[in-house]
């Protein structure tokens, strides 16, 4: 590789940010979102996109997001790109932080968070108009990319138009006669001098087109067609009330807060990450399963917008490691272990064969993982265990076990003290909410909600609310849903203790999970306030899994018995090292609180009331059940592109999975009038 910086790329500058009319378009708007057709078509992938962010990091009057949406067939591996441009080019450093975010890129759809989450690039891995009809956005510009070996046909330009807004501006290098005459049909109006014949003197002018149809452009709307998608497309940012402050709450105000929101966090304790994220600290990990499921998908995007902003927001080894994580495939496991982890989501109830104890045990890959164009990518999340691996914990060298590599320990208490010290956003404890109402005052204009307490006091007045509040989300959505939210409170107990210098030394080296979740070593919080308490260095282990059960604390025969259940667990897990803990075990600690879980076992993120004016209405983000550490930060982003009619950070398919409209199709209108 030469030491000279390569040439700016030509394409990116000219005919992309000077087509388009950027930077001066996005000028003091809130968002501007980019589609990018090309994104690793040209001689160094990516730089489209480098060239558009670098402009945006020095534009003073620069739009406060930037949403970069970008098709590939597949992008080159962190080493590939990192080769691509000397050390000395003015992008290097782009280039090396795009280059870190980029492993585990399978089929789908990725996202990807720089600048404090301000600058998003989401790829969309795979055929260019299969992809974009994972969608459901519109964009303010596109670059088109053009291999002139296999030039955009009608149906991908048709899938293009879908995502555009009338006006919104189209720029590429100079396209084929039959590209312009497509471009035109798809409602493209092409502007002077890329839509005429030059002769071979001359040469062929960029590409430059509007969007703006002769016909009213329609779509089939993404969303069920009820009372719950009427509303304008885009939410605008005014006063929001989030109730509940463990993960998903403070997750939501920070998603909210960037796109300029003043947002108040409301909580009956007197302070944040009280009731389930509390645990003194959880492991994240990926999970897998035969044929990829919708589990197993938005567990992938959700660890990886966790781990994002835990590089953002957190201490590595303080608040959080990446440590990998061992997951023991057992043939067998309990009822509710299947309920909480499994992909499948039959009732537990149900007889069990040979094959569907096996399936529901051991978390297989998908075949397709193991072909040469996928086995890079999906080593990075999955492999199986090593011998070495396996060894190190004192298990057989041909113990069916899978290695997690991006996997770790993370304490929610730190995470939620750092999202909810992001501006923007105010927490007020004390605050038990009992009802959300519709403001009656002359001011409802400005907040339509009134948020009060069982006295009737107002505790805040808003355009939004978002119901974050566990298994307490369920009485509070009751009046705006025709029937109840299929929502289960389930109490679950960890066992923890401090270790001291002994235990250090006869610790196993990484998390293990697969029957309960093994925590050797990591700094936990014994109160679960991060504010007020200390972490220490110690184990947990958990967790016991109470259906139906929401009592607090737990009496002592229970607290007894499931003490003595994680210690079970743990010898299953590990029926030989765990016998250096015994000791340790028998003088533990316990922790326990109650979780929230929806019927299918997934969350429930999504509107239950929306305004008919240009606000937003009664939202929920709930049930993360036991994956909250992987769940709550991408359900509040995808919570907030829904509300801002923003690119997904997923694909439709697994959105629409995880939406409350599966439940409250028929929300009732009354709440509306």
């Amino acid at each position: 590789m030469s030491d000279s910086p390569a040439p700016m790329h030509p394409t990116a500058v000219v005919a992309f940010l000077a087509g388009c009319g950027l930077p001066a378009a996005w000028a003091q708007q809130p968002q501007w979102r980019i589609l990018d057709t090309g994104f690793a078509s040209g001689a160094i992938a990516g730089l489209d996109f480098l060239a558009t962010w670098s402009a945006w990091r020095t534009d003073p009057a620069r739009c406060q997001l930037l949403h970069y949406v970008a098709t590939a067939a597949q992008v080159p591996s962190a080493d590939m790109l990192r080769q691509q441009i000397a050390p000395s080019h003015p992008l290097a450093p782009l280039l090396a932080e795009l280059a870190a975010q980029c492993w585990g890129l399978l089929p789908g759809v990725h996202r990807l968070r720089f600048d404090g989450g301000r600058v998003t690039l989401t790829l969309l891995l795979g055929d260019t108009q299969a992809m974009l009809r994972q969608q459901d956005m519109e964009v303010d510009s596109v670059y088109l990319g053009n291999d002139s070996a296999a030039p955009p046909n009608l149906h991908t330009l048709k899938a293009i138009a879908r995502a555009c807004r009338r006006g919104t501006r189209l720029a590429g290098p100079a396209a084929s006669a039959q590209t312009l005459k497509d471009l035109k049909q798809c409602g493209f109006v092409v502007a002077d001098g890329a839509d005429t014949d030059t002769d071979a003197s001359t040469s062929p002018a960029p590409l430059q087109a509007t969007y703006n149809p002769a016909w009213e452009p329609r779509k089939a709307p993404l969303w069920p067609q009820s009372a719950l998608a009427e509303r304008p497309h885009t939410a605008t940012p005014g006063k929001a009330v989030i109730i509940g402050a463990g993960i998903a709450g403070s997750a939501c105000a920070q998603q909210l807060a960037l796109r300029g929101w003043q947002v108040t966090v409301l909580d009956a304790a007197s302070h944040p990450a009280a009731g389930a994220s509390a645990l003194p600290a959880g492991i994240f990990a990926p999970h897998t399963s035969s044929d990829d499921s919708v589990l197993s998908r938005i567990t992938r995007a959700g660890l990886r917008t966790t781990v994002q902003w835990a590089h953002t927001l957190l201490q590595e080894g303080q608040d959080w490691q990446m440590t990998g994580v061992l997951e023991r495939r057992l043939a067998q496991v309990p009822d509710d272990e299947v309920a909480a982890h499994a992909d499948d989501t039959t009732a537990p109830t149900a007889p069990k064969t040979e094959a569907t104890t096996n399936r529901l045990g051991a978390h297989a890959m998908p075949a397709s993982w193991q072909t040469p164009a996928l086995a890079d990518a999906a080593t990075a999340w999955s492999q199986p265990a090593s011998p070495t691996q396996l060894q190190a914990q004192q298990l057989p060298a041909d113990d069916p076990a899978l290695w997690h590599t991006h996997a770790g320990w993370l304490r929610p208490a730190a995470l939620v003290q750092a999202l909810l010290q992001q501006p923007g956003i105010r927490f007020q404890g004390g605050a038990k909410v009992a009802h959300i109402q519709r403001s009656e005052s002359e001011s409802a204009k400005e907040a339509p909600w009134t948020v009060l307490d069982d006295a009737g006091h107002t505790l805040a007045a808003a355009d939004l609310v978002v119901i974050c509040a566990g298994p307490q989300s369920l009485a509070l959505s009751a009046a705006f849903t025709p029937q109840a939210l299929p929502l289960q409170p389930i109490r679950g107990q960890v066992s923890w203790a401090e270790l001291d210098g002994a235990a250090t030394t006869q610790q196993t080296p990484n998390p293990i999970n697969g029957h309960g979740s093994w925590l050797p070593q990591c700094q936990l919080n014994p109160g679960g306030d991060a504010a007020a308490s200390t972490p220490v260095t110690g184990w947990v282990m958990g967790s016991s899994f109470e259906r139906d059960v929401d009592a607090l604390p737990p009496g002592p025969e229970t607290v007894a018995a499931a003490h003595h259940a994680n210690w079970a667990k743990l010898q299953t897990l590990l029926p030989q090292a765990s016998q250096s803990y015994a000791r340790g075990f028998a003088t533990a600690h316990t922790w326990a609180q109650v979780r929230c879980a929806s019927a299918d076992r997934l969350p429930v993120v999504g509107p239950l009331v929306q305004d008919a004016g240009d606000s937003g209405g009664v939202w929920v983000c709930t049930a993360m059940g036991s994956r909250g550490l992987t769940w709550a930060m991408l359900s509040a982003e995808l919570l907030a592109a829904r509300l801002h009619g923003e690119p997904l950070p997923i694909g439709n398919g697994v959105a629409k999975s995880l939406s409350s409209d599966r439940f409250c199709a028929g929300t009732n209108k009354e709440q509306k009038q």
